[in-house]
C-alpha cells in the first residue's frame, strides 16, 4: 500500500484486512484501562501480538519508551513505525504469531510480558502457542471474545465450564478482568470483547506426568459432555482407575475439577494405548 503524503492521517485511511481478523481499538478510555491492568515498567520486557495501527502500542511505547511487536500485516508496518518513532525504541518482528519461536525470540534475555488483541479466529491456538513458551513469559494480557473469556474463566458445574477451561489451568492461572463493547472497534465486531489476565504457574497446582494423555481424556470428556465418565472416557479411562481415585463413574465432566481430570489421567490403565512405548524395531 502507497501512503499518499497529502493524507494528514495515514491510519485513518488502512481498511481492515478481514483475513487477518483485524479489528482496530479506537476507544480511549478502553485503552488506558488495559495500560492500567498491564501496569508495565521500563525495566520489563514487553512484546506485543499483532499492534495493528498502534492503539495500544503507542501509549505503552509513550509509557515505558522500547518495546517489541509481532505483526503479520506488511501494509501497517510503516504507519505503525511512523507513528512510533517521536514515543521511543520500537522493534518489529514480522512474522505469524502462530510460527514465532519465542524460546528463540527470547534468547536468554529478560521474561516478556505479552499483550494484544488476538484475532478471535485463531485465538485459541494462539494461547497455547504462548503456553507452550510460558518459562519466558511473566504474564499475559489479552482481548478476546467475551465467550471464550468466559470458558477459560469458568468454574466446575457451570454452563461455560470445559475442556478449554480445564487444559488452561494446567498451565496458568485466568483473571476475567473487565468487558469491551464492539463499538470500541473500527470495524465493529460482531460480538463482545473481554480483557483478561493469564499468569503462567511457576510451581504447577497438580501434577500431569503424561501431557498427551491428560489431553486425550480430558477431549473425550467433553465431547459427550452429557454422558456419564463411565461412558464418554469408556476407552481411556478403567474402571479401576475410578476406584483408585475415588471418583464416582456416574459423574459428568463438567462437575470434575481440572486436579481430578489429572488424576484419573495419571492412573495406569491398561485400556490406554500409548504409542510411545512402542520400540523400534
Amino acid at each position: 500500500m502507497s501512503l499518499k503524503p497529502s493524507n494528514p492521517n495515514p491510519r485513518s485511511a488502512h481498511r481492515a484486512r478481514k483475513r487477518f481478523g483485524q479489528h482496530f481499538l479506537h476507544d480511549a478510555g478502553v485503552i488506558a484501562r488495559i495500560i492500567d491492568a498491564i501496569d508495565p515498567s521500563a525495566d520489563e520486557r514487553h512484546l506485543e501480538i499483532g499492534p495493528g495501527l498502534g492503539a495500544l502500542t503507542l501509549p505503552l511505547l509513550q509509557r515505558i519508551g522500547h518495546l517489541e511487536v509481532i505483526e503479520i500485516d506488511r501494509d501497517v508496518i510503516p504507519i505503525l513505525q511512523s507513528s512510533a518513532k517521536p514515543l521511543g525504541d520500537l522493534i518489529v518482528h514480522e512474522a505469524n504469531a502462530l510460527k514465532v519461536d519465542l524460546l528463540a525470540l527470547h534468547a536468554g534475555a529478560a521474561p516478556f510480558r505479552v499483550c494484544g488483541n488476538l484475532p478471535y479466529n485463531i485465538s485459541t491456538p494462539l494461547l497455547f502457542h504462548f503456553l507452550a513458551a510460558r518459562s519466558v513469559i511473566t504474564d499475559m494480557h489479552f482481548m478476546l471474545q467475551r465467550e471464550v473469556v468466559a470458558r477459560m474463566a469458568a468454574l466446575p458445574d457451570t454452563a461455560d465450564y470445559g475442556r478449554l477451561t480445564v487444559m488452561l489451568a494446567a498451565h496458568c492461572t485466568v483473571e476475567w478482568l473487565f468487558d469491551v463493547g464492539p463499538g470500541s472497534f473500527r470495524p465493529p465486531p460482531r460480538v463482545h470483547s473481554s480483557i483478561v489476565r493469564l499468569v503462567p504457574h511457576t510451581e504447577a497446582p497438580f501434577a500431569v506426568p503424561d501431557p498427551a494423555r491428560f489431553a486425550a481424556v480430558v477431549a473425550a470428556a467433553f465431547s459427550q459432555r452429557r454422558k456419564t465418565l463411565r461412558n464418554s472416557v469408556a476407552g481411556l479411562i478403567s474402571p479401576a482407575a475410578f476406584e483408585i481415585t475415588g471418583i464416582d463413574p456416574k459423574r459428568r465432566a463438567e462437575t470434575l475439577s481440572p486436579s481430578e481430570f489429572a488424576d484419573l489421567a495419571a492412573t495406569p490403565s491398561p485400556l490406554y494405548f500409548d504409542p510411545n512405548a512402542l520400540e523400534t524395531v
